[in-house]
């Protein structure tokens, strides 16, 4: 069995789908912070079969909840103070986001524009889909 051990102050995201673990580790920058993090891939789940954990050791305001609830909203994002679980977070899918998306549209401004910040909007929550605010075309993820 594998044992990693616990973290005194951050966040454990627990409940990530098996395989996206590093995906979220670039999305949220965690690369570029200088801080502990232990990912965890494939471990085994009586809920989802197979997840991945991250845990990092820093504080929670450096994560982009925004960006992890567009990535995937069912993650459990779990606060430690302490070495104990304080809180918690509940994601909840963002009504804009910028530069988690691509717009692909070539006639799209942001492709004329490239300074231009990708932002969508939140078009359908029900089926999860973002569409470009400037030419309403769908977003796919970067």
């Amino acid at each position: 069995m594998l044992n990693v051990g616990k973290i005194e102050e951050g966040f454990v995201l627990d409940h990530i789908q098996a395989g996206k673990s590093l995906s979220l580790y670039y999305h949220l920058g965690l690369d570029k912070l200088d801080c502990t993090v232990a990912i965890i891939k494939n471990a085994k789940s009586d809920k989802m079969g197979k997840k991945d954990i991250l845990k990092v050791e820093c504080d929670i305001d450096m994560l982009d909840m925004d960006v992890l609830a567009v990535i995937d909203h069912n993650i459990t994002v779990n606060v430690i103070k302490a070495g104990e679980i304080v809180s918690k977070k509940e994601l909840q899918l963002p009504k804009e986001i910028k530069n988690v998306y691509l717009c692909k549209n070539p006639r799209c401004i942001t492709s004329i524009e490239q300074e231009l910040p990708h932002i969508f909007y939140l078009a359908d929550a029900e089926k999860e889909i973002y569409r470009c605010r400037y030419c309403e075309e769908k977003g796919d993820r970067i």
